[in-house]
Parts: structure tokens; C-alpha cells; sequence
């Protein structure tokens, strides 16, 4: 684990931070000045801000919160656009001129069809989440635009190794919502229901 970290930001790392890398450096190749766009401010969409602006990219982000956007600006992001007061993000974007090169697709089918809007010709979608059940998506915008989609699941020994040396030499810190104790899991699984912003962390003494 990178030495600055305490062992509550570092146990976030493993699973959401190592994902994140995987869809963006290792399967989209993301690159200084690009640009992503990410849906919500849990902890796979914050990892995403995080990792995509320490490497030098832009940063979308979309939320239900105009307060959680401030909080993602401050972790990075360069815009964000209120998807209740806004739902037709996808075209918000387009008139602010924004096509993103690389999607963190968390939504599923209840954000996919804007996603694939929304994305620049020959851009990248990474399918990480589903937290929007089931349902069908029409994929034809999908190949007119020549875009590639990449299924992303978690990530190897190799992947994880590289992005906490990135994490250690840019000193990045993940964004941890609440630390409850073990005897509190249930309050803990609560308070990730609500909408956390980051990580819930059940610290096992």
C-alpha cells in the first residue's frame, strides 16, 4: 500500500481505484489532455476524477447534487452537470462543445444510450456498473460512431501494483464518505443506500 495512505484509504484501493485504472489507462489508453466523463459520485466515479486529472485529462462529472459537483471540482473535475435539473445531459454537453474521449460507464441501460450520445467519434466506453438494473439499449449509434466498449471487471496483480506507484508519487488521496466500526455494519450499509460521496469504510479491529 503507498506509505502515506492510512489503512482506511488504502483498503479502497483494491477493488473500485484498480478498476477505474484498468478502464482508463490500460483499455482506453487515456492520455494528457483528454477527456472523461463519469455518472454519479460514488467511489468508482471518484476514483475516475481523481486518477483521469492526477494523469493530466479533463474530467466530466454528473451528479444529482449541485453540492457533491463542488466536492468533485475540488478533487478535480473540470465541469459538471446536474443530471435531475439537467436530464438532457447529453445534449448540455453537446452545446458546451464537449465529446468525451472516454466514458466511465457506471449507470447501464438507464445511461447508456446518452453515454454513446455523448461520446466523441471512435471514443471509448468503459462498462464497469449496472446500478440501473436491466433494460435494453439500441447499439446502432454505438458502431455509426465507431465506438469501442470495453467490459471492465476489477483488475489484475500487475494493474494494481502500477496504479499505487501513480498513487504514491502524485500523493493522491482517496476519498473515504464515512469509517464505522464493525459492530455498526448495518449503519454503515445504510449510509452507503443513501448516496455516499466516496467510500464507506468498516474498519475491523
Amino acid at each position: 500500500a503507498p506509505a502515506h495512505l492510512t489503512a482506511e484509504e488504502a483498503a479502497t484501493l483494491p477493488c473500485a481505484a484498480v478498476t477505474v485504472w484498468h478502464a482508463l489507462v490500460v483499455r482506453c489508453g487515456l492520455q494528457p489532455g483528454d477527456t472523461g466523463l463519469t455518472i454519479g459520485t460514488g467511489g468508482v466515479s471518484l476514483f475516475a476524477v481523481q486518477i483521469a486529472s492526477m494523469l493530466g485529462a479533463r474530467v466530466v462529472v454528473l451528479s444529482s447534487s449541485d453540492a457533491k459537483l463542488e466536492r468533485a471540482r475540488a478533487l478535480g473535475a473540470t465541469e459538471g452537470i446536474n443530471y435531475v435539473t439537467t436530464p438532457d445531459w447529453d445534449g448540455e454537453l453537446k452545446k458546451r462543445g464537449i465529446a468525451p474521449d472516454h466514458v466511465v460507464e457506471v449507470g447501464g441501460t438507464a445511461t447508456l444510450a446518452k453515454s454513446i450520445k455523448s461520446a466523441r467519434m471512435g471514443g471509448n466506453l468503459a462498462l464497469i456498473g449496472n446500478l440501473s438494473g436491466g433494460g435494453e439499449t439500441n447499439v446502432i449509434p454505438a458502431f455509426m460512431k465507431n465506438l469501442t466498449l470495453h467490459g471492465v471487471f476489477v483488475g489484475s496483480r500487475e494493474m494494481f501494483e502500477a496504479l499505487n506507484a501513480a498513487v504514491s508519487a502524485h500523493g493522491m488521496r482517496p476519498v473515504v464518505d464515512r469509517v464505522f466500526p464493525f459492530e455498526e455494519i448495518a449503519a454503515a450499509l445504510r449510509h452507503l443506500e443513501s448516496g455516499a460521496f466516496g467510500k464507506v469504510v468498516v474498519r475491523v479491529s
